[in-house]
């Protein structure tokens, strides 16, 4: 799985006080599947039975997820919220989001059999949603301060593999690329979402 935190600003500024934005995969999605119509949920036990309510509350875990113990190696009060949830309003927005959904992949085309996920593109498309609404909020320039200075944690990879490559014997991916070809086509496609959109 290739994952990456990246502190998007030197500035020196308080851990507690930055704000935490995810993406990615099943490894950090904290609940936006349970809004969407998709075979790829976690709303039903086993999972969530370690968590603190000891019920499902979409991650893909027993219990606390990545985000989560991020989250609390950072002082912040809460994990961000799911983009998609409905209780990511007002103050709880200026927090962070986690836009992460399982399933997902580095290419477009991994994870179609679970219907409907949200994919990188939307996931950043999202983000650019979420900078309008805090705009509206505290203003563009605040809304800049807040975004530079956040730390980020993408996790993305491991359904390139299972579930696009390896999922079924001879798949597209696997009759269109040897192993150490794909690995270096992964790797490629992931740059390009790395990539500082300006």
């Amino acid at each position: 799985v290739l994952s990456f935190v990246l502190a998007a600003s030197l500035v020196s500024r308080p851990a507690e006080g930055r704000a935490f934005f995810v993406f990615g995969d099943s490894l950090v999605d904290s609940g936006n599947n349970n809004y969407l119509a998709t075979t790829a949920r976690a709303d039903a036990p086993p999972y969530g039975i370690d968590y603190p309510t000891h019920r499902p509350t979409g991650r893909f875990s027993n219990g606390l997820n990545i985000p989560d113990l991020i989250s609390e190696s950072i002082g912040a009060q809460e994990s961000p919220l799911p983009y998609l949830s409905p209780q990511l309003t007002g103050q709880r927005l200026l927090v962070g989001a986690n836009f992460a959904s399982a399933g997902v992949g580095i290419l477009n085309d991994t994870g179609v059999q679970f219907i409907n996920i949200i994919k990188m593109p939307q996931q950043l498309a999202y983000f650019e949603q979420y900078q309008q609404r805090v705009t509206s909020l505290i203003g563009a320039a605040e809304t800049r301060k807040l975004v530079n200075q956040a730390l980020v944690l993408m996790t993305l990879g491991g359904n390139d593999f299972v579930n696009n490559y390896y999922l079924v014997p001879f798949s597209a991916r696997s009759r269109q690329f040897a192993l150490p070809e794909y690995v270096s086509f992964i790797i490629s496609e992931y740059k390009k979402i790395l990539r500082v959109r300006k």
